[in-house]
């Protein structure tokens, strides 16, 4: 009996070991691997470092005459040997003819002075997004509302094909925190609340974004960015980038679920949370970063911060003594790239520092760097780090449209249809009021075209407001137009202000009106300048 108890316990030991390290995802490729190895053995400390580090454009673009800066070209990737760059060329979205000719020059100034490619990124959250002429899918929130697996993979595809059309690579996507908190300003991002259905919905957005062949991804895919992880949708104040207050067994069984998922079916990169919780911040969290994802689930892909989130572990956390010891907290948890996103040379210089000082082993930074140049080799920059972008003849075109049209219809969710109202018959009088109606800003959301997404009216001219869409389909002399409430054309874009409201005049018109459709609820934002203090209805728009 006690030697049976014996071989129990010892199959049973034998057991978890196995748990602990599952079978890759992706599996090991050994000619990639041997030219990894290779490669790091030629490499200085200083090279290492800047391999670690990623900047936005604007750390190397004149900012007079919108275009690429030499002198600051020859400081970034010439002195500090900065690995990766991510953003909107010029602040603003641009053809993909722009994104294509700065990221060439980029690619030849890395060769020139590293031999290695830059990896450059942007946030294409609901198709190619930032990119002028492309097609803009539904938001998450969307997406998740549709719950058509098949056609939010087909979504992610033409993302990945329009995203490759401008030489980019890689994309902060997607966005899989569970939403639980309707005053968290990035809840329209996410795939909502349920763990399973950001599960299933991330799953297909990376199998979509990828491809089939996760070690030699093709030219119409691209590697995502699995973010934030984890619980960055449930803050205890409902503002972004601020504490939650998880359990262990609500992080591991439902914040966790979908990253594991996305994981094993192969994600290449990941984003980190940006707050902390229960005190601890993700940033800093070895047992998170090293343990529960590099470890536990055998995954060789790349850890990305967001953005300036190692100075938040010193400036806003207090956990670390000055910035130096920050990035020596960040880097021994698990980070492997810091999206910084200007200050490469003190991020260098401190970093250096630490290795030399026995803070951060060099194992940890051979590490870190296996795994950016891993991505790097995966995407095939090293033999094509740019790339005729003549041949994406599909992008923004009718069939993409289509797709996205799609994508529209099955995400809308009727909540009543009181006395067969809808479908409207023709010649109906309509009243179109609020503050909705005749804008595209509002159509589209924050990642459109701009951060904010302020910029619609302006890139979106060619497609229909509301009242556009209901002109065209009603005949104009069917459409009373009286919004009652606006937004004001705010240059700091305070996107809640509104003009003196004319409630007065939507009033009136309601008399010569047979129906009224009012385009009520909030203007675009995204992350912290979209904090909410209530829920509730402008007291105009209550009105």
């Amino acid at each position: 009996m006690k030697k049976l108890l014996t071989t129990l316990l010892f199959g049973s030991f034998f057991s978890a070991c196995a748990e602990r390290q599952p079978v890759p995802a992706i599996p090991s490729d050994p000619e990639i691997e041997g030219k990894i190895e290779k490669l790091l053995k030629g490499m200085t400390l200083e090279e290492k470092i800047g391999q670690m580090c990623e900047l936005t454009i604007g750390a190397v673009t004149d900012k007079n005459d919108n275009k690429l800066s030499e002198a600051l070209l020859d400081t970034v990737i010439g002195k500090y040997r900065v690995g990766s760059l991510l953003n909107i060329p010029f602040g603003v979205s641009q053809k993909k003819e722009v994104f294509a000719e700065v990221i060439t020059q980029i690619q030849k100034k890395s060769l020139e002075e590293i031999g290695i490619p830059c990896i450059y990124g942007l946030d294409q959250i609901h198709g190619a997004s930032y990119t002028q002429d492309a097609t803009y899918f539904p938001q998450g929130i969307n997406m998740a509302a549709a719950f058509n697996r098949e056609l939010t993979r087909y979504c992610a595809e033409i993302t990945a094909y329009e995203t490759r059309a401008c030489c980019v690579p890689w994309t902060f996507a997607p966005v899989m925190d569970l939403g639980r908190d309707p005053r968290w300003p990035r809840m329209w991002e996410s795939f909502g609340e349920d763990a399973y259905v950001n599960a299933q919905m991330a799953v297909q957005a990376v199998r979509g974004l990828q491809g089939d062949n996760l070690n030699k991804v093709d030219e119409y895919h691209i590697s995502s960015c699995i973010k934030h992880f984890m619980g960055y949708g449930v803050p205890v104040s409902g503002k972004d980038r601020t504490p939650s207050s998880i359990t262990d067994i609500d992080l591991r069984e439902k914040h966790f679920a979908p990253f594991k998922a996305a994981i094993r079916a192969g994600a290449l990169s990941l984003m980190v949370n940006s707050a902390n919780n229960n005190g601890v911040a993700f940033h800093a969290n070895k047992e998170l970063l090293t343990g529960w994802l590099k470890e536990d689930l055998n995954w060789d892909g790349m850890i990305v911060t967001d953005w300036n989130d190692i100075d938040n572990l010193y400036f806003r956390d207090h956990i670390a003594s000055s910035k130096k010891d920050a990035i020596r907290l960040a880097v021994n948890a698990g980070i492997d790239m810091a999206m910084i996103p200007s200050e490469e040379q003190q991020f260098c210089i401190d970093l250096k520092e630490l290795v030399e000082e026995g803070a951060v082993s060099m194992k940890r930074i051979d590490d870190a760097v296996r795994r950016v140049l891993r991505l790097k080799f995966r995407l095939g920059l090293f033999e094509n780090p740019y790339w005729d972008i003549r041949k994406y003849d599909k992008f923004g075109s009718r069939e993409f449209a289509e797709v996205a049209l799609q994508a529209a219809r099955e995400s809308e969710v009727l909540l009543k249809n009181e006395g067969e109202l809808l479908p409207l018959r023709k010649g109906t009088k309509i009243l179109l009021a609020g503050p909705n109606a005749n804008a595209m800003r509002c159509l589209n959301g924050g990642w459109s075209y701009s951060w904010q997404g302020e910029l619609a009216d302006e890139f979106a001219q060619a497609y229909n407001t509301i009242y556009e869409a209901l002109c065209n389909k009603f005949g104009t002399e069917n459409i009373i137009y009286e919004p009652g409430v606006t937004y004001v054309a705010d240059p700091n874009d305070n996107w809640w202000k509104e003009n003196r409201p004319e409630i007065g005049k939507a009033v009136t018109a309601a008399g010569r009106a047979d129906v009224i459709i009012a385009c009520i609820g909030e203007n675009t934002y995204c992350e912290t300048p979209g904090n909410l203090n209530d829920l509730n209805l402008s007291s105009n728009q209550k009105e």
